[in-house]
């Protein structure tokens, strides 16, 4: 018997000129898209002195951290700087408390809601879960007004609990997401705790959640990024130093300007810094958050 050989077949990826006109396509996209955060960058690095000197061009000659040490409040302001000093730091540190209560009540209640929607069955229950979604399509500008006044009359302008009140609980969409994972849940994990003695909450929060930890770890990144870019409803009833989130600072530092000169170095590193911790989620983790879309698309 004579042995053969199978030759190794050639690569699939061919280079074409329909492919090299998408790839080019594809970095044009890319660099319109990286651009303007580059030109953030390079103005939040330039001195404020030398500013205008170097607008025109694309990579700064003199580079420069004191900006960002201006706006966290490491450096004394300069008295040049033609706005005045906002905390940043403080503000990245509300936005964290702000993004960290709203994420983790929505997370755990639409949690509550998805598997109930899933798994309990009762009279309505599928007219209860559309109607629910169908919140979605509700203006959030419409509930601002009624929010507002719920707000002023319970003390709450100004605080924490104010700022995360209307949002805590509710959201259509994480539990419209939530729930296409929860629904392919092996019945027999379920059945098998409840055989254990295990009662339904024990169930879910034993069984259910650590099954789907990736679904729920996606969905934290996406209500994180909304939460943390959200500016209107703080703005409205956080406007004190004391709670208020990078959002709206970088609205008062913008409005805090001196003889229409704008502070355009410290407005860039304000920015940066309000930035950066998305773009850090989307780089850890951006691949999990598109796998887990399309799952839940297809489901």
């Amino acid at each position: 018997m004579t042995a053969t050989f199978a030759l190794p077949r050639p690569s699939s990826f061919r280079f074409s000129p329909g492919r090299l006109v998408a790839w080019a396509m594809l970095a044009g996209f890319i660099v319109c898209s990286l651009f303007p955060l580059w030109i953030t960058l390079k103005t939040a690095l330039v001195p404020t002195a030398t500013l205008f000197d170097q607008a025109t061009l694309l990579v700064p000659t003199e580079i420069t951290l004191d900006n960002f040490r201006r706006v966290l409040g490491l450096a004394p302001v300069d008295p040049s700087t033609p706005s005045s000093p906002i905390n940043f730091a403080m503000a990245l540190r509300n936005s964290a408390i702000f993004t960290l209560l709203t994420v983790g009540g929505q997370v755990f209640f639409s949690a509550l809601a998805a598997y109930a929607f899933a798994r309990i069955r009762f009279v309505g229950s599928t007219v209860i879960f559309y109607l629910f979604i169908a919140a979605t399509m509700i203006p959030a500008i419409v509930l601002f007004i009624p929010n507002f006044v719920l707000i002023k009359e319970l003390g709450w302008l100004n605080t924490f609990q104010g700022m995360v009140a209307p949002t805590i609980l509710m959201s259509p969409f994480a539990v419209f997401f939530l729930r296409q994972f929860f629904l392919s849940t092996p019945r027999e994990l379920e059945e098998a705790a409840r055989m254990d003695g295990a009662s339904p909450f024990r169930i879910f929060w034993s069984v259910v959640l650590p099954v789907h930890k990736s679904a729920i770890a996606t969905l934290s990144i996406l209500l994180s990024i909304n939460a943390w870019n959200d500016f209107f409803w703080p703005f409205l009833v956080g406007r004190d130093a004391e709670v208020r989130v990078m959002s709206v600072a970088l609205s008062a530092f913008k409005t805090q300007q001196q003889n229409g000169n704008p502070d355009w170095t410290g407005m860039m590193a304000g920015t940066v810094l309000s930035i950066v911790p998305v773009i850090v989620l989307l780089v850890l983790f951006g691949r999990r958050v598109v796998e887990s879309l399309q799952f839940s698309g297809l489901k």
